[in-house]
């Protein structure tokens, strides 16, 4: 069976996700891969997008309204003491050298950069990406150094960009196989409950078919910025019913007469 016709047979028809128990593990594994790529284009349209239209405003805003500011010895500097915030349309530029400001309170701001008391950090999309100052190890940078950072990443992002992605494929990627592995543990207590004969493969291959209606519902949560309360519980929880409905429509063991 095509995989995009499996991927649609399983958000809704536990009995095809028992019968994907008996296919080949490679083609179930291509799957798994498939829901991770389908996971993370939110995710990453919002973060090409920040860094697109940020990095022209970002270099504006750095050489014309920040203070002067430096990072040494793994902290940041500044000519203020009070954190300062600067908002251009969607985007905004804090530096922080209090620690006040929280990457937690950046992603509330939406698309952000942050230079706070110890790192950097990148908001879009409601996630943030932080560097620790610490990798610069002894070196200084002062303000004119991340302008002209700035200014050749603006002419390279076509190149980082798809290094970006792939990143974020590989780390997403090894999540899920987790993600499906755990649920294929606690599928054994649900063949147990059952009654059924299924071995870790089994379950193996229909855990990974049995997060599809949670992948793709936190999918579209994410490309509409939405926050879903107790997601992760949610997301185990509805992964988890799936299963054990798959589960039960394997065929139970005939009783001896």
């Amino acid at each position: 069976m095509n995989i995009f016709k499996q991927l649609y047979k399983s958000m809704y028809s536990p009995k095809d996700i028992a019968f994907y128990r008996f296919q080949g593990i490679g083609k179930t594994i291509l799957y798994v891969f498939l829901l991770t790529f389908i996971s993370i284009l939110p995710t990453f349209y919002h973060f090409s997008v920040a860094i697109n239209t940020g990095l022209e405003a970002a270099e504006q805003i750095i050489r014309k309204e920040l203070p002067d500011f430096a990072i040494k010895n793994g902290s940041l500097e500044t000519d203020t003491n009070m954190p300062v915030t600067i908002k251009r349309d969607d985007f905004s530029i804090i530096i922080d050298p209090t620690g006040s400001v929280s990457q937690e309170d950046l992603a509330d701001m939406g698309n952000a950069f942050g230079f706070l008391k110890d790192d950097f950090a990148l908001a879009a999309g409601g996630r943030v990406q932080s560097y620790s100052y610490a990798m610069l190890d002894n070196s200084t940078l002062a303000k004119q150094d991340f302008v002209d950072f700035i200014t050749a990443m603006d002419g390279a992002n076509y190149i980082i960009l798809p290094i970006v992605f792939f990143f974020i494929l590989l780390v997403s990627s090894a999540m899920k196989f987790i993600e499906v592995s755990i649920l294929a543990v606690m599928g054994i207590m649900l063949k147990n409950m059952g009654g059924r004969r299924l071995n870790y493969g089994h379950l193996w291959r229909m855990a990974a078919y049995s997060v599809t209606i949670s992948t793709i519902f936190f999918t579209i949560m994410e490309a509409m910025k939405t926050v879903v309360p107790s997601g992760f519980l949610i997301n185990w929880l509805v992964s988890a019913i799936v299963l054990y409905l798959a589960v039960k429509e394997t065929p139970a063991p005939k009783k001896a007469q």
